[in-house]
């Protein structure tokens, strides 16, 4: 099972989102997860199309990434495991602004 997670970051902090994630945040998550990729939008311009391509109000999700869990279980025994760790709460009390999340979604799929 594959979650995949995409967030609308506030464009304005988003430089040093990317400095914070790359430098802590992604390194910790590879340790500790099966993190299968961790993207960060690079400035060109998003595609939009289908019969109703009228843009998110937040824009294009400006983040992504996805983890391999073996079972919805595992997922949620993982997060508490991972996101409750003294290590991570180190690395999320050096965030340069928690709150300029303007959406998160997560959405699971299998692999075809």
């Amino acid at each position: 099972m594959f979650e995949i997670r995409n967030y609308h970051y506030e464009p304005t902090k988003f430089d040093k989102y990317q400095t914070w994630a790359t430098k802590e945040a992604v390194p910790y998550l590879r340790e500790h997860l099966d993190l299968v990729g961790f993207w960060m939008d690079n400035g060109e311009a998003t595609e939009v199309m289908g019969s109703d391509p009228d843009p998110h109000k937040h824009g294009p999700a400006n983040i992504t990434w996805i983890i391999r869990w073996d079972s919805m279980e595992a997922r949620n025994q993982g997060h508490a495991t991972v996101f409750k760790s003294q290590g991570w709460k180190d690395i999320w009390a050096n965030h340069p602004d928690a709150n300029g999340y303007l959406q998160m979604e997560a959405k699971f799929a299998e692999e075809a």
